[in-house]
């Protein structure tokens, strides 16, 4: 974890693999590093760090403590659109499951989701179309 937060690019595009690996195996390990995770992905992290910080986020419960700012980080991704598909799959993703409780979130998401099909990759309208069911 210490090398996946650190500002070097390369020794962090690597770790994050195997960050994400070992929180799909053993997401308890990952918990005391979530808040540091959420600002790691407000920095102007690699493409390989958001993307699999969000596939870790994914799969984990998500404390109250980061759930406001990391379901804005996965909005930002998914309006921005020179976000690489794979990070807007994985934002969407997120975005539900920490939407899923509240009927206003979920509207929001939705609305974000359809104006974007039009201009998609069929990577996102797949993604976007099983959340959007």
């Amino acid at each position: 974890m210490n090398i996946f937060l650190t500002e070097e690019t390369r020794l962090v595009q690597r770790a994050s693999w195997a960050v994400s690996t070992i929180a799909e195996e053993h997401p308890y390990l990952i918990k005391p590093y979530l808040k540091k995770m959420v600002k790691n992905l407000k920095k102007n992290a690699h493409d390989a760090v958001k993307r699999n910080t969000l596939r870790i986020f994914q799969f984990m419960e998500i404390p109250p403590s980061v759930q406001g700012e990391l379901l804005d980080i996965c909005f930002d991704y998914l309006i921005t659109p020179k976000v690489p598909v794979a990070i807007k799959a994985f934002a969407m993703t997120v975005a539900y499951n920490l939407s899923a409780k509240e009927e206003d979130l979920l509207k929001e998401l939705k609305i974000i989701l359809q104006d974007q099909l039009p201009f998609s990759s069929p990577a996102f309208k797949s993604r976007a179309h099983k959340i959007l069911k």
